[in-house]
């Protein structure tokens, strides 16, 4: 059994049927709790059930932010992010409003739990939270109108057969424009079903090997061999 509990709620979820229901008992004896039925909403992740198996969403949670942000007119997105974006390099005026660009980053990073197609856009734009322009507030405007388009998307957990578990790793070098820090990316699926994703700045900085050339293998041949 696995047992999750955030304030007053609590989540339970085992294989074994009896043995669930006798800890509902022990705990309803212990606190008095109320058993509301199949897992439907919790922490504003949707949950459907079906013969494949468990969809996650967060359609309610994306409207609301597209909502606050009144773009729920606008025309969607076809993607988070544009693919040569400087977003790095941006020289336009600071918000003056930084407040607001940190709220919409944190929400997006939240709606990355059953959208891993926003980690990339949402891994650039949280890392101008400090003093953001107005390149920046731009971008995320275009991850929301993405996410209009896309708000009936989720996570499709297989109700799976044998429990296969399957990492995918990768790396790059000097990929971060500010930091020149390679990154490290990594996914974990569990019978087709990916459950845990990340990807992260590693804590020193690659520099390549030096090659000797035909000007410098000379010298370098004298310092050894003197």
């Amino acid at each position: 059994m696995a047992l999750l509990i955030y304030v007053n709620d609590i989540v339970l979820a085992g294989n074994n049927t009896y043995a669930c229901s006798e800890f509902k008992a022990y705990l309803h004896a212990c606190f008095n709790i109320k058993d509301l039925g199949p897992l439907k909403y919790f922490l504003g992740i949707e949950v459907a059930r079906g013969p494949k198996g468990l969809f996650l969403s967060q359609r309610e949670y994306a409207l609301e932010i597209v909502d606050e942000c009144r773009l729920l007119g606008a025309k969607p997105s076809d993607f988070p992010i544009q693919a040569n974006h400087k977003l790095a390099r941006a020289i336009g005026s600071p918000l003056e409003n930084v407040r607001r660009y940190r709220r919409l980053v944190g929400h997006l990073i939240y709606l990355t739990i059953t959208h891993p197609d926003l980690c990339y856009a949402v891994h650039k734009l949280s890392q101008f939270m400090q003093a953001p322009r107005k390149e920046h507030m731009n971008a995320a405007c275009r991850a929301l109108r993405y996410i209009k388009g896309t708000v009936d998307c989720g996570l499709l957990l297989w109700a799976p057969n044998d429990l296969t578990l399957v990492s995918y790793c990768d790396s790059n070098w000097g990929a971060c424009l500010l930091t020149r820090r390679s990154l490290t990316r990594y996914l974990v699926t569990l019978e087709g079903s990916p459950i845990s994703w990340k990807t992260k700045k590693q804590t020193t900085v690659s520099r390549p090997l030096l090659r000797p050339n035909t000007i410098l293998w000379p010298l370098l041949q004298a310092s050894w061999y003197g």
